[in-house]
């Protein structure tokens, strides 16, 4: 890369390091909180589905912004709706409004994520394209790692307190995008944008993309992770009893696992075999991982477990964005917007069912997402096939 386009990835990369840490504050505080406002695993599901729902209904529309007003104004609108929603999640505490506030997150989140995305197609080539996804990706783990790191110590001073510093760090991103960030400048248009904004008319048309099959991928991917993010928490206090500093330990280590790969390993094994053969591979070991969490006997044990799951999702996501974008051409934005609603559906569907099933059984969500994954492994495994016999016929 280019001077130029480093220092523009890097710009890109402090903004998603500072939206995503600032939610990961919270996160080891999260299982604490509810029970302090008599909730449970239900509440804790519906608090990532209903952030998840409004990103789904919101992303068709935020992909064709993106396209049509500009990537750096939908990155500035996305970053105020995460800033407004974390100063709600602050100052109340009925359980109806700390749903409303997840609301404005995920409409924030959903005009920020194919944004930024986007702009990384606009100011890199077709072969660099792994390479800056997995560096976005990478500022997208470090936020998980350092944000929960903080939150765990913040929590020292009060259960509330880590939320006025998320909300804080969070506008900190707007003021430093309004002034740092320029236009990618791109003069591509997509032809897409002249179509419907409606959910059923985008999704409809997304099956005719060449995209299609990976776009499924990332719906049952990511039903079955966010199964397992969404109680892990829970799981850890019930289960071990663990502090929010043990939770803010274990997803500070698996947040640094995460940057360590897609800052130095998903570009160089796509390379060497290809984003279908990497997908296959540690969708796989994604389940693995699953299953041993069901076994696990110990905080540490089932430590080290999700430190294999986690470093699988870490290499999956780039590696997705990454064959989006290029099966996209110049509909980069329809393109995201799009892997950005269907990674939704999932994230809707597995907190959901996941607290749900949690209040049933604590084993529940894990089994469910290993059910899922092994659904997306022969889904892939088959989407491969076909290509192969496409491409010996042609």
């Amino acid at each position: 890369m280019s001077a130029e386009q480093r220092k523009k990835i890097i710009i890109l990369m402090i903004n998603m390091f500072i939206a995503i840490g600032s939610f990961g504050i919270i996160i080891p505080i999260l299982p604490a909180y509810l029970a302090s406002i008599n909730q449970g695993g239900t509440a804790a599901g519906l608090m990532i589905a209903i952030f998840a729902g409004a990103q789904l209904i919101f992303s068709p529309i935020a992909g064709k912004w993106t396209d049509q007003y500009g990537r750096r104004k939908m990155i500035i609108y996305g970053l105020v709706g995460l800033t407004l929603s974390m100063f709600i999640f602050y100052a109340v505490n009925s359980i109806w409004l700390l749903y409303a506030s997840r609301i404005i997150g995920g409409v924030g989140a959903a005009l920020l994520i194919p944004a930024i995305f986007a702009y990384v197609a606009d100011i890199t080539t077709f072969d660099q394209r792994a390479k800056g996804n997995s560096l976005v990706s990478a500022a997208m783990s470090l936020g998980i790692v350092v944000g929960p790191g903080i939150g765990g110590f913040l929590a020292d001073f009060g259960l509330k307190f880590p939320f006025l510093i998320s909300a804080l760090v969070s506008l900190s991103a707007v003021v430093f995008s309004i002034f740092v960030l320029k236009e990618s400048e791109t003069e591509q248009v997509a032809t897409i944008q002249e179509n419907n904004d409606s959910m059923a008319r985008k999704i409809a048309l997304s099956v005719k993309m060449p995209y299609f099959i990976p776009l499924i991928i990332t719906l049952v991917m990511s039903f079955g992770l966010m199964a397992y993010e969404s109680v892990i928490g829970l799981y850890l206090d019930n289960q071990f009893n663990s502090s929010p500093k043990d939770i803010a330990v274990m997803v500070t280590a698996t947040g640094i696992v995460s940057v360590i790969v897609q800052l130095f390993v998903v570009d160089r094994i796509v390379r060497r075999f290809g984003e279908v053969n990497v997908l296959n591979i540690f969708i796989s070991v994604a389940a693995v991982g699953f299953l041993l969490s069901l076994f696990a006997s110990s905080y540490l044990i089932f430590f080290l477990i999700s430190l294999i799951i986690f470093l699988s999702t870490s290499i999956l996501r780039p590696v997705l964005n990454t064959l989006i974008s290029k099966m996209a051409g110049n509909e980069q934005g329809f393109a995201m917007g799009m892997n950005n609603a269907y990674m939704s559906i999932g994230n809707v569907l597995g907190p959901t069912l996941a607290g749900l099933m949690y209040d049933i059984h604590i084993t529940y969500p894990f089994m469910l997402g290993l059910f899922l994954l092994i659904i997306t492994l022969m889904i892939t495994m088959a989407w491969q096939k076909r290509s192969l016999h496409k491409k010996a016929l042609s």
